[in-house]
């Protein structure tokens, strides 16, 4: 035991707690400090594996094959010891096998984290925490309530290519939802795309039901991104463009059998919000459906750990992003006239919030 009075390894028996005394079940084990280190490592993490994007680390290995740090070190013109050291830091985050000094991808890297996996993420990891500089600031941002660049300022430029590195995450969420919402049953289906960025909702449902059409929306910066992905999927003959802020732009009443608010809410203030469920709710034709992707937290706000962290996240770059409750977003979906609510993941972290219009139309 140490002078302080505690062992320097908690995570084994003490010897001076009561189970000395034959009371073994009610001896105390203080908790380890793994999360701590967790905590602390995580800021290096992040950077070590946008390094080995940058660099091509993975991209190097692509055709499956085993290699030294020295000779993948001589194909990147980078210095051996230090890519050999950063390879390493990858293996230790589970994306590259290491055996006998030599390196290869494993599954999780050759779906993730390759240009062209199948669940590419190569794209979205640079860009999703937010700007770096931002996290610096965290601590002077919660003192006076707002971050000192907010992204509010230009969004445009961070939507870009935010925009751009999820639309393979978001495509996918979409192409999959199908699933459990069957959109590629309906007839002739009305699109209404709110804030839809590189439109990864509209591609995967025109895609899907060659007799849906759409009407997208986004910031006039960030538009020209959806209109490219559109005419990649070959859907453009079926797509209206109508830029601007989603609250400003001419919206018909009564009109539309489905509208995606992807990811949007959690960046508006309550009132821009709620403004943007009532618009839905009268853009929706009777039975029409709104499909509200985010990340939601539970009702205690403690056992959703990735949405509690994208709360910080939106915090940190933006005068009004937070992350809220499941359970308060629908009763707002209510409020506005909707039922039939259900909350679905069709791709792992990908939830979406699901409201069908009631007959009588919305709320006043």
């Amino acid at each position: 035991m140490t002078a302080s009075g505690d062992s320097p390894f908690p995570e084994l028996k003490k010897t001076h707690t009561m189970a000395r005394t034959g009371r073994p079940y009610t001896d105390y084990k203080p908790p380890a400090a793994a999360p701590v280190w967790a905590a602390i490592e995580g800021y290096g993490r992040f950077h070590v594996l946008v390094a080995a994007l940058e660099l091509g680390a993975f991209e190097a290995l692509a055709d499956g094959r085993w290699a030294s740090g020295d000779e993948l070190a001589t194909e990147l013109d980078v210095s051996a010891p230090h890519l050999t050291t950063l390879l390493e830091g990858v293996v230790a985050l589970g994306f590259l096998e290491h055996h006998h000094g030599r390196f290869a991808l494993n599954d999780t890297a050759k779906r993730y984290l390759l240009r062209d996996g199948a669940a590419s993420m190569v794209d979205l990891v640079p860009v999703s925490p937010g700007p770096l500089a931002n996290w610096s600031d965290l601590t002077e941002t919660v003192r006076t309530g707002a971050p000192p660049s907010p992204i509010d300022d230009d969004p445009a430029a961070f939507y870009r290519p935010l925009v751009a590195g999820t639309f393979t995450t978001i495509f996918r969420c979409a192409s999959r939802a199908d699933l459990k919402l069957r959109y590629t049953a309906l007839d002739a289906p009305r699109v209404l795309d709110l804030g839809a960025g590189a439109a990864p909702w509209s591609c995967a449902i025109l895609a899907a039901n060659p007799t849906a059409t759409a009407v997208v929306n986004d910031l006039d910066g960030v538009v020209d991104l959806a209109e490219d992905r559109l005419a990649e999927h070959g859907v453009t003959d079926r797509v209206e463009i109508r830029a601007g802020d989603y609250l400003e732009i001419d919206v018909e009443d009564d009109t539309y059998d489905i509208v995606v608010l992807g990811h949007v809410l959690r960046a508006e203030s309550d009132e821009r919000a709620r403004a943007l469920i009532d618009l839905a709710a009268r853009a929706l034709k009777p039975g029409g459906r709104v499909l509200v992707g985010d990340y939601f937290a539970d009702r205690q706000r403690a056992l959703e750990p990735h949405a509690l962290m994208m709360g910080v996240t939106m915090m940190a770059s933006t005068r009004h992003g937070r992350v809220f409750r499941y359970a308060d977003l629908a009763n707002q979906l209510r409020s506005a006239g909707f039922e039939a609510l259900r909350l679905i993941e069709p791709i792992g972290f990908q939830m979406v919030a699901v409201g069908s219009l009631a007959p009588g139309g919305p709320r006043p």
